[in-house]
């Protein structure tokens, strides 16, 4: 018990500080991601660690396998370099005993990701893309914020209200829009000053206007004295269509059931891509220990490259397999079983050719 604690805490430690450290990665790359949409204005900055922290689980379904292989390989190497794995064996611990170990600290994280890739992740992708579809069927009017300019979409120009009631209602409102040329001048601008504006929709509910009350219109062209002053009640000014909100979800914030009960190519696909992740977190255990194995002369990293390569491999394959049966190339009953049976029968392989050289080495030895 004394081994199976002391690899448990130096395995579950390396696998912990490795996925924080790749869970910042991805979460920087989808916060840089967010932000320039933010700043196109084509999302509420708001939303953004709402957005994320619902993809966490996502992320962490595709983190921890990686996590675990690596911390694996590290402390297994560290084992090797230093000779702990030589004392070990002369003290009657054999490597698939250790293996054994591991196996069990597999079996609790295979638990996890399962629960992550199957009912976690799945939910909190549907309550991102909710809030994104949301953001998406906004008008330009709902992303205006009180004392702040706002740029209308396509550069047609800019929009300012000093205040917003809670159902929305803009007061002191600026408008300035860029209303294209005309023979004699070009980059005609229309500024509008109004004390109230509002939206509302057409009678089809297809087209939204900015309607403002008691206000000026100001056309005419920057540095020209030919311009005109119009002084109106009310004035709308037609606002950019939002965009519809898809019906159909993402396959990965569909219910794993929904999935299960579903014929389609695509949820089949997705149902076994879900269902990997576990199974993936076990088969790199006899991956990952005989790929440790190294000489101490040659360091803890020396095998840590080729290992990570035979990774991306599989996970590649996995890849590979589920697109082939989405877009229909492959039967649907052909499923991603064969790559996991292929690199577990890997796995024993390099497994029992370590044992059988060193079987051989210590016969020579006696002999």
């Amino acid at each position: 018990m004394i081994i199976f604690r002391y690899l448990s805490r130096e395995i579950l430690t390396s696998t912990f500080a490795i996925c924080i450290v790749l869970l910042l990665v991805l979460i920087s790359g989808r916060f840089v991601k967010y932000l320039g949409n933010a700043l196109a204005g084509n999302l509420d900055p708001g939303v953004i660690f709402a957005v994320i922290g619902y993809r966490i689980p996502g992320f962490l379904e595709l983190t921890i396998p990686l996590g675990f292989f690596l911390a694996i390989l590290l402390v297994f190497g560290r084992l090797h370099v230093e000779n702990e794995m030589s004392v070990l064996r002369s003290s009657g611990i054999s490597e698939r005993r250790l293996i054994s170990y591991v196996l069990s600290i597999a079996l609790i994280l295979s638990a996890l990701v399962g629960w992550l890739s199957l009912s976690v992740s799945p939910g909190g992708a549907a309550k991102a893309e909710m809030i994104l579809k949301a953001q998406e069927e906004m008008t330009e009017l709902d992303k205006v914020k009180p004392k702040k300019f706002y740029r209308l979409s396509g550069n047609k120009g800019v929009t300012y209200a000093e205040s917003i009631s809670e159902d929305r209602e803009l007061n002191d409102v600026f408008l300035s829009i860029n209303a294209g040329s005309d023979e004699a001048y070009d980059n005609r601008l229309v500024v509008v000053v109004a004390e109230k504006g509002r939206q509302e929709k057409s009678a089809d509910g297809e087209h939204r206007f900015l309607v403002m009350d008691k206000g000026y219109r100001i056309e005419g062209v920057p540095g020209s004295y030919n311009y005109q002053i119009t002084h109106f009640e009310q004035y709308g000014s037609k606002l950019k269509s939002p965009k519809k909100v898809l019906k159909d979800p993402e396959t990965d914030a569909i219910t794993s059931l929904e999935l299960w009960n579903s014929d389609d190519p695509e949820y089949k696909a997705t149902l076994q891509w879900r269902l990997s992740a576990p199974l993936m977190v076990v088969i790199i255990v006899l991956l990952a220990v005989p790929l440790s194995r190294t000489n101490p002369r040659k360091g803890r990293f020396a095998k840590l490259l080729p290992a990570v390569l035979l990774y991306f491999f599989y996970l590649m394959a996995l890849n590979i397999i589920r697109e082939n049966m989405e877009t229909g190339e492959i039967p649907i009953g052909l499923t991603l079983l064969p790559v996991h049976a292929i690199f577990l029968g890997l796995g024993c392989f390099l497994i029992w050719i370590e044992e059988l050289t060193f079987f051989f080495k210590k016969l020579l030895k006696t002999g």
